[in-house]
């Protein structure tokens, strides 16, 4: 075993996980700046949860050099952090009597097509999610955060299939160190 039994780790940014997250942070920044009283605690909340979700990202991506147990869970709290924002924009919509887009609404259609783009960033939705129509904000955020989710399940799932490949720091340690001592080394 060549490099040591501490694999590279963080490299967060490059996540579409990650990447995505930011959005839907920043988007709920904007979002209840204009449509949730700033004084009210579900203000707070909603802010708060997408922050965890973008930054348990990060924290997971850093711990998974030596915890692959720590980078599951904090993905899967992650996970957890933007369900709980979504049933808050869900709530929102809701409490309004506001609709939710179906999946064959043409603004859903458009969403998709540019949560496709390779590159996109806040700037890709910037239109919806500073839309003054609070129904169209909000239902921008909740596409974004569903392929945020998306994306978080699907790597959880791999997360989980490269524990079972290749172990946890443990065992790449006893491997390391049985590797070493085949070589004559110390």
């Amino acid at each position: 075993m060549t490099g040591g039994f501490i694999p590279p780790h963080g490299g967060y940014q490059k996540l579409l996980s990650y990447r995505k997250a930011e959005i839907v942070f920043d988007a709920t920044v904007c979002f209840c700046d204009r449509f949730i009283d700033r004084r009210s605690r579900t203000h707070d909340q909603m802010i708060q949860a997408a922050r965890s979700g973008k930054q348990n990202i990060i924290e997971g991506s850093m711990a998974s050099a030596t915890s692959k147990e720590t980078e599951i869970k904090l993905t899967n709290v992650a996970r957890a952090s933007l369900e709980e924002l979504l049933a808050d924009y869900r709530d929102f919509l809701r409490t309004r009597s506001l609709a939710e887009w179906p999946k064959d609404h043409p603004y859903a259609k458009c969403l998709r097509a540019l949560n496709r783009l390779p590159d996109s960033n806040f700037e890709t939705f910037r239109k919806g999610i500073e839309n003054p129509d609070p129904a169209i904000s909000a239902n921008v955020v909740i596409g974004l955060i569903r392929v945020t989710c998306y994306l978080l399940d699907r790597q959880l799932r791999s997360l989980e299939e490269a524990f079972i490949k290749e172990g946890g720091l443990r065992e790449r340690m006893t491997r390391a160190r049985l590797d070493a001592r085949r070589k004559g080394g110390p």
